[in-house]
């Protein structure tokens, strides 16, 4: 679009010379001939008219009838109804004063130059009010004139419809309608052209290859069937613990690293190559009845049966609830649900592998802990029963008791007999026999009651003292007592591995069994169609917004 140039607004005052107007006009700030351009109403047909060819002075459309063929009155109407601005009547007056004319008003001035023949608004007539340069070659009549410019000798004409020849002007209304009349049939024209360059951009980046994608959904492309399912991965109930792990037992966070791990191994080459070696993964995708862009090459590589895998075959997980959702394609429904039951056997078998090393740990640490305990446990008892075989003591504590119920019965008896005796010699004429007698018995309770003192300690070292059997028995139970505890603790952490390797134990639980589809899943030709075409406008727009921001950042 172009834009007018914008000057500042300048007046010549009627009173002034011609020189003084021409002043007045340079120290505006605008170039003479800038100001020496006629400047019509801004209105939607002078916009559109500023493209288009100025027509040739000889028949110029806003010249009116001449004056001698109507009245005064009636040229002055006709002058007003053209719409002249006021800058084209100043100039109309400057251009009466250079040819020595005396209008009253501006109109006047137009009227008396149309009177001589002279047109106020043609170009080559007001280039002449422009006034030479100083220091110019052209010759100084003394008089204040405008600079000049030289009019080419012969102007094509670009009038459509006018007349060559001489003769009456058309009307200039009559002439102005045809000219908007041609201007918006070229403007339709250029929008026309617009609309089907733009509806064919359209047809042939976003309609042909929407058209294609529909073609292969709706007829080339072999139909698919998926099968699905849905698993939870389970762990043993155990007492509940404290702290933040009871609060996540029982939910979908206590097996979720068990799940993703399953889901990882699912997703995997390994997991690819074992069904492939089981069922035959790469053959069936090999088969000529599928079509060309999902079938395998002949003899295709471990990548590129990935990559077929990795798009037919789709595990997700729900941390939320911890279920995994497995959907796996084939063309066919029954090799489909013969897949998903092969898939979820590799998932049990991983299941159980993830935490078979830490159970076999846990419970090789605390069997052989409790095999030494039991061991030292039996060594200890043998020791004892070697003690009491070897002494002949069952029970030291028993033994040791007897002998001393026995020294005191024998020391009571002891104490009798003395009382006894001194009741004896209390006599002026005691009995000599009966003396002698309890006499011997006291020695002879004494000597009883010292042999069984020396059966609890005996010092000669012949014979084992009741006190040295007494210590070696209690040592050997004391020790047994020691083991026999040891090895009800590793007995008891023994019973806790256990309990905590049962816990640790993950089971697979099915949600949803695969169950083969009776019709087929994909392709979904009309919401694929649909996507293609979003696809290919989104990347049209973007295209075109691009080209069109690079072309104003260019033109700027």
């Amino acid at each position: 679009m172009t834009t007018k140039p914008k000057v500042r607004k300048f007046r010549i005052r009627r009173s002034s010379p011609l020189a003084t107007g021409t002043a007045e006009v340079e120290d505006a700030g605008v170039e003479p001939q800038e100001a020496a351009q006629p400047v019509r109403a801004p209105d939607m047909s002078d916009d559109i008219l500023q493209k288009t060819p100025a027509p040739a002075p000889d028949h110029e459309v806003d010249s009116p009838a001449k004056p001698e063929e109507t009245s005064p009155d009636d040229a002055m109407t006709a002058l007003r109804k053209e719409g002249l601005t006021g800058r084209q009547l100043r100039m109309a007056r400057r251009l009466a004063q250079k040819h020595d004319l005396s209008p009253s008003t501006d109109f006047e001035a137009v009227l008396l130059l149309r009177a001589k023949g002279i047109d106020p608004f043609e170009r080559a007539n007001m280039l002449e009010l422009v006034v030479p340069q100083q220091g110019s070659d052209q010759p100084n009549t003394g008089r204040v004139q405008l600079p000049q410019t030289r009019q080419p000798d012969h102007m094509p004409s670009t009038q459509v419809g006018l007349p060559t020849s001489p003769g009456p002007l058309p009307d200039p209304r009559a002439t102005r309608a045809q000219e908007i009349q041609s201007i918006q049939r070229d403007i339709s024209r250029r929008r026309r052209r617009k609309m089907a360059l733009l509806f064919s951009r359209l047809a042939f980046l976003v309609g042909l290859p929407t058209l294609l994608a529909g073609y292969y959904f709706f007829v080339i492309a072999t139909p698919m069937y998926a099968t699905k399912s849905e698993f939870v991965i389970q762990q043993a109930d155990s007492q509940a613990t404290g702290g933040l792990g009871g609060l996540f037992s029982g939910t979908g966070f206590a097996t979720s690293q068990d799940s993703i791990a399953v889901q990882s191994y699912l997703m995997s080459r390994d997991a690819m190559l074992r069904l492939d070696r089981d069922l035959g993964f790469k053959a069936h995708f090999a088969n000529p009845e599928i079509d060309a862009i999902q079938r395998l090459p002949e003899n295709p590589t471990n990548e590129q049966a990935y990559k077929v895998f990795s798009s037919n075959v789709e595990i997700g997980y729900d941390p939320s609830e911890g279920i995994i959702k497995m959907e796996v394609v084939a063309a066919s429904p029954e090799v489909s649900a013969e897949w998903s039951e092969k898939l979820i056997e590799y998932a049990e078998e991983q299941v159980d592998n993830l935490t078979q090393r830490l159970r076999a740990d846990q419970m090789q640490g605390a069997m052989t802990s409790f095999e030494q305990a039991e061991e030292k446990m039996m060594n200890a008892q043998r020791r004892v029963l070697e003690l009491q075989e070897q002494l002949g003591v069952l029970d030291p504590t028993a033994e040791t008791g007897g002998v001393m119920t026995q020294i005191t019965t024998f020391e009571v008896q002891l104490a009798e007999k003395r009382l006894q005796l001194q009741q004896l010699l209390d006599n002026r004429r005691p009995n000599q026999a009966r003396v002698d007698g309890v006499r011997g018995d006291i020695s002879r309770l004494q000597d009883l009651i010292a042999a069984l003192r020396g059966q609890l300690t005996d010092n000669t070292g012949t014979t084992s003292s009741l006190a040295s059997i007494s210590g070696e028995l209690r040592m050997a139970e004391v020790d047994l007592q020691t083991r026999t505890l040891l090895m009800q603790q590793s007995l008891q952490q023994l019973e806790t591995a256990r309990i905590e390797a049962n816990r640790q134990t993950r089971y697979l639980s099915m949600g949803v069994t695969p169950i083969p589809p009776d019709e087929a899943t994909y392709p979904r030709a009309f919401e694929n169609t649909l996507l293609a075409f979003l696809i290919f406008a989104g990347i049209y727009l973007l295209i075109s917004l691009t080209a069109s921001i690079l072309r104003e950042q260019v033109s700027a």
